[in-house]
């Protein structure tokens, strides 16, 4: 009767660490085919002609369109520089330098991909259209109440995802530190 006991105890624990693994391999990803580099998170292997069998679980999980391996590569944050959930209901600004790249665009959406800009604005900042410092560092406002500067107003509560894709860029070809990505900053919350 202990053997069928501790059998069944053995059973549950593989398939719940097994289980485990999986979901957070597909989502999270960090240990497996992600890379994190501050609070941004990018799949590198995603467009490639054989990606590695995370970002394939990821690709499949996430079933969107994904640029190409030489056409660019997409980065995403749902959390700022101090590792706080991105919400509406508080005012950021992303602050630092871009990685070297031919375009680039910033979007907020939310869970299921839905564009979060207010009507009758851009949908979208793109690094054509921005003021930089003199040293080409970056200073964008995403919330919800107006703020000066480069501004993405967005409409609504709750919590956002932002989406900053490069395009035509080497981006980890010696690509390692924070201060390769913009920092995101919590300003004021309501």
């Amino acid at each position: 009767m202990r053997f069928v006991f501790y059998l069944l105890m053995m059973i549950a624990v593989a398939l719940t660490v097994g289980f485990g693994l999986s979901y957070y391999a597909l989502t999270d990803g960090r240990l497996f085919g992600a890379a994190q580099v501050g609070p941004w998170t990018a799949w590198p292997d995603v467009g490639a002609s054989a990606p590695n069998p995370y970002t394939r679980g990821h690709l499949a999980r996430e079933a969107s369109l994904q640029l190409g391996q030489a056409e660019g590569l997409q980065f995403t944050a749902t959390i700022d520089s101090d590792g706080q959930p991105l919400t509406r209901n508080c005012s950021y600004s992303i602050e630092g330098k871009t990685p070297l790249a031919t375009l680039w665009t910033l979007v907020a959406v939310d869970a299921q991909g839905v564009n979060l800009a207010a009507p009758d604005t851009e949908p979208s900042i793109r690094s054509t259209g921005i003021a930089r410092a003199n040293d080409g560092s970056v200073d964008i406002k995403v919330g919800t109440r107006l703020m000066p500067g480069n501004w993405l107003e967005l409409v609504g509560d709750g919590p956002f995802v932002l989406e900053l894709t490069l395009y035509d860029t080497a981006v980890f070809s010696g690509f390692s530190s924070d201060e390769s990505m913009p920092a995101i900053l919590r300003g004021d919350c309501t």
